[in-house]
């Protein structure tokens, strides 16, 4: 038996206030082409199937083409909620699309109701646990707790005293293991470090499908893993190898697991250096579309950096510049201000003019410059 693990689909993300909804379906059809190719029994989809709890209208249309196409080819569908989806939106019509093979978890009342997978001599039973705060486990069960953790553990012992000890089981959870490694794109579940939960409750599964951190990673064992997103949603990602997971079963358990990689429609790539010597590259880049971060090492002021960039870097979408100024303010003095604004005068009049200023006009300058600066007259000009 053959399973496909990925998670953190963020339909209807924008990066940047640019759709990644053309990139998002990109890699969604290669998912499904990995699900041909592997002769998949399921494709495990561990949360934030949404971007929003109130998704927009095309990223509704992007996931019922992608529950379409999987239809089609009988391949099942096994999903729980995240904290970015609204479970009770997602979990619309669950009951009767479960007939269907779209088995869609939200209700952390049913978690001890395994999805049963069966082939030749294998069968798998597959539990469930969408995102759930503390509050709205404490309210369902009436039970007193306080983090992450606990509510966590409250449902993984409902899980496991329902689980058949003859036949393997895998856990499907949303929900942010300690210790594991972050990015700027996920969004924080609560303060101080009471969002975390343990791994250790889950050790006794054959494989745990997590979602939540969108790089791929294992946490305390091999066997319990992040599929990470399919795509790179801030440029703290840039370095990171997207994809999903190969999961391989027979009837004693997990025999293997293994990443596919996913290669999106455009990179996304963090450039450094001068904007001159950063231009003359984006000539000759045959990569040029794709999204990019720039960190200019200029230490003088320029004239529309973004303008320029995205002449040869049309999806430039974010810009980072030093500061001018290169010593602390505490030490600056009225002769380094004098200085710095004359060379910025300097700067901006050649950027502008395509020359630089006589040494008339930097006379004036100067001497302006120097009447403003002298304290305790009139600088009325």
């Amino acid at each position: 038996m053959k399973l496909l693990h990925t998670a953190d689909w963020h339909l209807g993300r924008v990066l940047h206030h640019h759709s990644l909804l053309a990139d998002q379906a990109h890699v969604l059809n290669q998912i499904m082409d990995y699900a041909v190719a592997h002769q998949v029994d399921a494709v495990l989809v561990a949360g934030d199937i949404y971007d929003r709890s109130m998704p927009l209208a095309d990223a509704v249309r992007l996931l019922n083409q992608t529950i379409n196409r999987f239809a089609e080819l009988a391949i099942p569908l096994i999903m729980i909620s995240g904290n970015h989806d609204s479970a009770e939106r997602l979990g619309f019509a669950a009951t009767q699309l479960h007939k269907t093979g779209l088995h869609i978890l939200t209700d952390i009342q049913h978690v001890a109701e395994p999805v049963w997978l069966r082939k030749a001599d294998t069968a798998l039973q597959i539990f469930g646990i969408p995102f759930a705060d503390p509050e709205r486990v404490r309210h369902v069960f009436n039970q007193s707790v306080t983090d992450y953790d606990a509510a966590h553990n409250l449902l993984l012992d409902q899980v496991k005293a329902a689980r058949d000890p003859h036949f393997p089981a895998l856990l499907m959870s949303h929900c942010f293991v300690d210790g594991a490694d972050t990015s700027e794109s996920e969004k924080t579940l609560s303060v101080g470090g009471s969002d975390r939960v343990s791994y250790e409750p889950m050790l006794a599964f054959d494989y745990v499908a997590l979602g939540h951190l969108h790089s791929p990673q294992s946490k305390g064992a091999s066997h319990i893993r992040y599929a990470g997103s399919p795509l790179k949603y801030s440029f703290s990602e840039h370095l990171h190898k997207k994809g999903v997971t190969l999961l391989s079963f027979n009837s004693a358990g997990l025999v293997a697991q293994a990443h596919l990689p996913l290669q999106p429609l455009r990179e996304m790539r963090v450039l450094e250096g001068t904007l001159n010597v950063l231009l003359a590259q984006g000539q000759q880049d045959p990569q040029r579309d794709d999204y990019i971060m720039v960190r200019l090492t200029d230490t003088t002021a320029l004239l529309d950096p973004m303008g320029r960039l995205r002449e040869v870097y049309p999806n430039v979408l974010h810009l980072e510049k030093r500061l001018l100024q290169t010593e602390p303010l505490a030490q600056a003095n009225p002769n380094h201000i004098k200085l710095d604004a004359a060379q910025l005068v300097r700067d901006f009049y050649a950027q502008i003019q395509g020359e630089p200023l006589t040494d008339a006009q930097s006379d004036i300058i100067n001497a302006t410059l120097t009447k403003l600066l002298q304290p305790n007259q009139d600088n009325s000009l």
